[in-house]
This record gives structure tokens, sequence and C-alpha cells, in this order.
């Protein structure tokens, strides 16, 4: 760990600087390269370009893929399309996590992509923990203004010290600042890359009323585009691989451009349809990341009076997957 933090300080601004210009910039890796077959048999199937890998799911089992290194802190993306069709309860994730290694205290980090009855359209989730800090739920839930199973869309996480950023195709989607408040319940130790897909029945689609129907089986997402760039950790000292031949930058931006900013603001007023940040029925007093936007929730309670509104018709559940109730979109176009 000597001299790491220096280490890390000039890793990071090449990081945010690279990240005005995303993968564009970073290297692409073949899956071999960055991934190992998580679990699932022969439901992993590697093309033979070896850079794109097929995940499957059927009666048998679901299957996922997880990075050869642990990394602290970086840029990670991959290009993903989804199944088509119905596809209620099936749960395409693509996450961070080292629930493995601290399974009483672990972090997370996550994308998760929610299935649904024919003639509606996927959904979307964000959600972090820190510390195991999985009693307070900190997700929130979209729409997107494409169809993600007739194209790849990359999907983005930033993770700094003190910063979390969700990207759809380079535009932000959500921003997690660190606060003292939130003591350890941001994400701060070195983390894995994981990518699944699985059975959500019991949950994923209307709160578990709509399930996985398995005559449409095998359902297939479909990852290309790999990017791991990130500070490497070693498994068993948990001391990093960083070194000094990140080359210096002469400015550090704060992570989100004005540009970007505009793109996120339009992206959550027309597509955000849960944010725990304003769920009253699970949470009196929003937890400490929160930043209130009024206009956010109003947009919120007149989608949902009873969730958003404070109304104590029903009580949103707290376990790490049980999630709450949402009602479906319409259909809403974006930039």
């Amino acid at each position: 760990m000597v001299n790491y933090y220096m280490f890390f300080f000039i890793f990071l601004s090449c990081i945010l600087v690279l990240v005005s210009g995303f993968s564009r910039s970073l290297p692409i890796l073949a899956f071999d390269e960055g991934y190992s077959h998580l679990f699932g048999d022969n439901n992993l199937m590697i093309l033979k370009d070896g850079k794109s890998v097929h995940i499957s799911l059927d009666k048998r089992t679901g299957a996922g893929f997880v990075s050869q290194d642990l990394y602290f802190h970086g840029f990670f993306s991959a290009s993903i399309k989804l199944p088509a069709d119905y596809t209620a309860g099936v749960v395409v994730a693509f996450y961070m996590s080292n629930g493995d290694m601290f399974e009483k205290n672990h972090d997370e980090i996550d994308f998760e992509f929610l299935g649904n009855i024919r003639g509606k359209d996927w959904r979307i989730q964000t959600n972090i923990y820190g510390n195991g800090s999985t009693n307070v739920g900190r997700e929130e839930r979209y729409g997107l203004w494409f169809d993600p199973s007739e194209d790849f869309h990359q999907y983005s996480i930033l993770w700094t010290e003190n910063l979390i950023i969700f990207y759809v195709d380079n535009v932000p989607i959500r921003e997690i600042k660190r606060t003292k408040a939130m003591g350890g319940d941001f994400p701060s130790k070195p983390m894995s890359l994981i990518a699944t897909i699985w059975d959500g029945s019991n949950w994923a689609t209307n709160g578990g009323k709509y399930k996985v129907n398995y005559k449409y089986a095998p359902y297939i997402a479909e990852f290309s585009d790999f990017v791991l760039h990130g500070c490497a950790v070693d498994p068993i000292e948990l001391s990093s691989k960083c070194d000094n031949t990140t080359p210096k930058t002469p400015l550090i931006p704060t992570g989100i451009t004005l540009d970007q900013r505009r793109k996120m603001e339009s992206f959550r007023k027309k597509q955000m349809q849960y944010s725990h940040c304003y769920d009253k029925t699970r949470y009196k007093v929003p937890p400490p990341e929160c930043v209130i936007d009024h206009k956010e929730a109003e947009r919120l309670q007149a989608f949902d009076p009873v969730t958003f509104g404070g109304s104590h018709h029903h009580h949103g559940k707290r376990h790490r997957r049980s999630r709450s109730k949402l009602k479906d979109d319409d259909d809403v176009s974006f930039m």
C-alpha cells in the first residue's frame, strides 16, 4: 500500500477526464481477458469473435460471469441486448459486489433490468449498498427511451471515492454523492464486476404478480464491448495493483458536464418511475444522501399518490429482493 494514495489520485484524474469521452477512449476487452464463467453450465456461450457472450435462463438454471480481478474504483461498462417478447419475472443484472468476501458487510452497485409482460417495456433499476446496509434500499426505477431488446445499448458505472454515476448510452441517469451522514453506507471496499440472468418471479414484475413463463425460454441476454478500467486489487492482501505509469492530466473534471446534467435532468423528468428518496411509505425521513427536488417529488406523487403522497394504505418491504410495487408507466420519448 506504499504510495497507494498518490498513485490512485493520478489514476482517478485520468478516469474522470476519460469519462467525458467514455469508453471510446478506453480499451475494449475480449471476454477471456477480463471475465470468467460464474455459474450456469452451458447457459453461457462465448461467441467466435471472443468479444461477445450470451447468458440464458431456462427451467434448469440461469447463468452469470464475473471479472477476474477485484477493483477499487474505476469506470466499467458493457453493451447489452436484452431478451424480447414476454419477459415477466426475468432479471438481468450488471453490477459490482463483494458479497462473496464480505458476507455480513458487503458493498454493491447495481444495474438491474426487469422484464415485463408482452406489450409492456423493460424497466431499469439502480441501487447501491455499503457495508451491508441492505436494510436501507436505495432503489431508483426508470423507463427507457428505446426498446433494449432491439439492439445493443451501453450501460456504465463510474465509481470514485466520493461519487457514483450510472450511465445509459453515455447519458448520466443517476448521481450519488458521498455524504458524511451516510457513514459506511457508501460502497468503499474492492468489488468484482458481475453479470447474471435469473428468475425473479417473486418480485420483479408488478411485485410478483407476473411470473417467468418457461414456454418462452430460453431467455437470452447478449453482452459485448467490455470495459474494465479500474484500479485492480490483490484478492488476498486487498492491496492495490495500481502503478505510477498513468499519465498526469492538467485538469480533473467534477464528473458531469453542464450538457450531461441537462440530459440527466431531462431523462429523470420523463423516465423516472420510482425513487427511494420520495417513498413516504418506507422512510418518514429521506436517507441522508437524498437531495430533494420538489418538482421530482410532485411528478412522482402524481404517478403514485400512495407511495409518494404519504398515505399509509400499505407499507413497502425492505428486504434485499422485495422491491416496492410500482405501476407500469406509459411509453415516453427522451432526447
